[in-house]
């Protein structure tokens, strides 16, 4: 029973750090483990065209989430309470 853990998990608030969406956040709906991607709420809307049906009489353009690789995106809060970021290591230089 082997089980993918990723850094995120759904309902977490999350910042997008690359690609198109850049500096984006919203909140996690979808966590898609088997292709390493998430659904966040309203960054990279996609608008799907449905045809005519019982539901839809006249046909319709609906606009959903598209999935964004989850490397791509930074933890900012998990259960509304802010993440403590990491420090980054300054290179010392040696003295002559």
């Amino acid at each position: 029973m082997n089980r993918i853990k990723f850094h995120v998990k759904k309902g977490d608030q999350v910042e997008v750090i690359s690609g198109n969406f850049k500096g984006s956040s919203g909140k996690i709906l979808e966590v898609l483990p088997r292709k390493q991607r998430v659904l966040i709420e309203g960054v990279r809307i996609i608008k799907k065209h449905l045809r005519k049906s019982q539901d839809n009489p006249s046909g319709k353009i609906a606009e959903r989430e598209g999935p964004i690789h989850i490397s791509n995106v930074k933890l900012i809060e998990r259960n509304e309470k802010p993440v403590k970021e990491k420090k980054k290591k300054e290179a010392t230089k040696a003295k002559p």
